[in-house]
């Protein structure tokens, strides 16, 4: 079955970078489109970036020119680099795939920014 597995959140100051990884199983990786999505704390769940296939990424505006969202076909991982990190980035973070017409997720890791 699809799995998904993110890794990489924490606790940061204001400024900060860090890298998140989602690992995918369950799936020909290297086909699909995938994204990366947060969940702030009372807040919906919102798309931040988008790669596809071919390599090619998208950004919310929120994150544009401070995200940099990459994949690995190899290893089948999925990553987000987050630069200049902010407290409104503060949120639960999902690599998300559509497959077969149905979404699946990750259980989510926690990036915090906070001084």
């Amino acid at each position: 079955q699809v799995r998904l597995v993110e890794s990489g959140g924490g606790l940061v100051q204001p400024g900060e970078s860090l890298r998140l990884s989602c690992t995918a199983s369950g799936i020909n990786f290297k086909i699909y489109a995938l994204d990366w999505y947060r969940q702030a704390p009372g807040k919906e769940r919102v798309s931040i970036a988008r790669i596809t296939s071919t390599g090619s990424a998208d950004y919310s505006d929120s994150v544009k020119g401070r995200f940099t969202i990459s994949r690995d076909n190899k290893w089948n991982r999925l990553y987000l680099q987050m630069n200049s990190l902010k407290s409104e980035d503060t949120a639960v973070y999902y690599c998300h795939v559509k497959h077969g017409g149905i979404d699946f997720w990750g259980q989510g890791t926690q990036v915090t920014v906070s001084q």
